[in-house]
């Protein structure tokens, strides 16, 4: 069980947690016009009536509760929530095969999704982000801090996702941003969210290169939570799944990265 240190902000140790606190009265939307909807995966209940706090205590999210990976799974396919933040240690299914089962599926592949854990390795982080995690956060973490994260991936997601009508087609890349679809030589190629949203900017700035802060600016949302190994991980996955496409897409040492046309 752990419990809120009132002066960081952070989840800590063993301690006694304040009750789930109802979003606040009188607030009916956000500047963006929308309350959003938060899931919250998660079977330490004082961690989750922490995390329900924070994030409804500003009246732009509203969020539900639910302790294991199988109610988790019901409550996305009942009513989709705008975000989902899962735990990684639950009962019946754990949170990497809920994340798996999640991406699976057509209706939810784009689902955001924040993982908790415990887990600190750099092998723990990076296959969550395998598996398509927008976002891994380890406990302890502060509770301002992963306010900020929902918020950068909530604004990312109201944001146009890709110009319409646009498409991008060369030696054998075809990407369909208005379909949000890419092939390499008439072969489907399967991208994640966070993967397309990256090939679509990098293809945008073709032949100009763009530093892994750039990068973290404007396809993570923020700069300065997630480290720039994040970049190199999903900029590592993309070149495979594009097979020969990827190689168009070249590490400039000292810089960032370039889409070459």
């Amino acid at each position: 069980m752990s419990t809120l240190d009132e002066r960081t902000g952070a989840i800590g140790r063993p301690g006694e947690a304040p009750g789930r606190d109802a979003m606040p009265a009188g607030h009916t939307g956000t500047a963006m016009g929308k309350i959003a909807h938060v899931l919250v995966v998660e079977d330490e209940q004082d961690i989750a009536a922490l995390i329900k706090h924070t994030l409804e205590r500003s009246g732009e999210m509203q969020a539900s509760i639910v302790e294991s990976g199988d109610a988790a799974l019901r409550a996305v396919a009942e009513h989709q929530p705008d975000l989902v933040l899962l735990d990684l240690n639950l009962p019946v299914l754990n949170g990497m095969e809920v994340c798996r089962i999640l991406r699976a599926r057509p209706t939810t592949a784009a689902l955001p999704i924040i993982m908790l854990t415990a887990r600190t390795t750099e092998a723990d982080r990076v296959a969550g982000l395998d598996l398509g995690a927008d976002d891994y956060v380890t406990k302890p973490f502060s509770l301002r801090e992963l306010g900020a994260r929902v918020r950068a991936v909530l604004r990312r997601r109201q944001q146009s996702p890709v110009p319409t009508g646009s498409m991008y087609q060369n030696g054998g890349l075809v990407a369909d941003f208005d379909a949000v679809a890419v092939s390499v030589n008439g072969q489907p190629v399967r991208l994640t969210r966070r993967e397309f949203e990256l090939l679509r900017f990098l293809i945008e700035n073709r032949n100009r290169v763009l530093s892994r802060d750039r990068l973290l600016e404007r396809v993570w949302g923020y700069d300065r939570f997630i480290e720039t190994r994040s970049v190199d991980v999903h900029v590592g996955r993309l070149r495979a799944k594009l097979g020969t496409a990827g190689a168009r897409i070249e590490t400039v040492v000292g810089l960032g990265y370039r889409f070459v046309d």
